[in-house]
């Protein structure tokens, strides 16, 4: 939830308040970290979220689908070379 205060845009979640010049002084400080700590700290936020919240396309499980079906059968896979072989007919 947001709501603007005196001039600051106010953000309520997971028990928290925060002002954007909060959140923008957090960014400031983490962009002073060397590249490798601010990849980790990318990725234990990206861990925190869910997975995938939904997927209207089922896209994400045709690949699984698909991923699942090359571990059973190698032999059904081509190279990249004869997939544009075969698209470029």
């Amino acid at each position: 939830m947001a709501f603007q205060s005196e001039g600051l845009v106010i953000v309520e979640g997971a028990g928290y308040i925060w002002t954007m010049q909060n959140l923008m002084d957090i960014e400031r400080e983490a962009m002073k970290l060397p590249e490798g700590d601010r990849a980790s700290l990318a990725s234990r936020l990206l861990n925190s979220l869910p997975a995938v919240l939904f997927d209207d396309d089922d896209g994400v499980a045709e690949a699984l689908r698909r991923d699942a079906e090359m571990d059973q059968d190698t032999g059904a896979a081509i190279t990249l070379d004869e997939l544009r072989g075969a698209v470029a007919l």
